[in-house]
């Protein structure tokens, strides 16, 4: 009886020390609120949250999310996961979402521009603010809805990454709402919920509508990316997200992420 005991336990250590050890995790330096190197954005959250589930040690890959992000990190087994992936993403084999989010709509509270939807004519005799990525054929959203109704003299484009030299380069578009130096802004729901928050005036948030825009909705589910073919990292990720929904969707909302129910 002894030696089977000894037996098993051996092949139950054998077992894990052939296990995943440490989890490479590849994001972006510079990217609040989704991550920094200092640790202090909510998919860093996520991640160690992730990270301490499995049992692992978390390392990062830090790599600006520009142009070959995912051919030069996850694809080039750089690293083992990224997180904040578009759930249809096809370059990656995604996890189940772990929340949904929406472009929204970012005003003064003292402008009195609540209820607006891309049809509203008010937006027509106001100047808006829209990230943009430049090249037409992969634009934001936003930005082919407002093109479709013909929006665009009096409409102000940001770029989608922001001036990469500065620290938050994405805030750019949320503090010129600030300043009035535009009237209203649409903005990507958890960078809009954060950098609102810190605003020192009020500022409202609400949902673009209408949410179907044909082949550019203003919705996505959010999910986590592995390697195509890694079955067992991703079944890993899976199980580790179900058992966290709840202390996930309490990072979100401390970081005041607007949340859709995720289809």
């Amino acid at each position: 009886m002894k030696r089977l005991f000894l037996v098993g336990t051996f092949f139950l250590w054998a077992g894990l020390a052939q296990g995943r050890s440490e989890l490479t995790v590849c994001a972006d330096p510079n990217n609040m609120p989704f991550s920094n190197q200092a640790g202090q954005g909510f998919e860093n959250k996520i991640v160690e949250l992730i990270a301490r589930d499995m049992h692992v040690r978390l390392n990062y890959l830090w790599w600006a999310q520009r142009r070959g992000f995912v051919r030069n990190t996850l694809n080039a087994s750089k690293c083992d996961l990224w997180p904040g992936v578009p759930a249809m993403l096809e370059r990656v084999a995604a996890s189940v979402p772990y929340y949904r989010s929406t472009y929204v709509f970012v005003s003064r509270a003292d402008r009195g521009l609540g209820h607006l939807t891309l049809d509203d004519e008010k937006l027509r005799k106001l100047t808006i603010g829209v990230q943009m990525i430049g090249n037409n054929a992969s634009n934001t959203p936003p930005a082919h809805a407002i093109a479709r109704r013909g929006l665009i003299e009096n409409v102000r484009g940001y770029m989608l990454y922001g001036n990469y030299a500065e620290n938050n380069p994405t805030d750019e578009i949320v503090r010129s709402v600030e300043q009035g130096s535009i009237d209203v802004a649409i903005v990507w729901g958890p960078q809009a919920g954060y950098f609102a928050a810190q605003s020192r005036i009020p500022l409202r948030i609400e949902n673009v509508l209408p949410s179907g825009e044909g082949p550019w909705p203003m919705s996505f589910d959010i999910a986590m990316g592995v390697r195509r073919g890694d079955a067992a990292l991703l079944g890993e990720i899976n199980a580790a997200l179900s058992r966290k929904r709840e202390a996930i969707d309490d990072i979100l909302t401390a970081y005041h992420v607007p949340l859709l129910p995720v289809e």
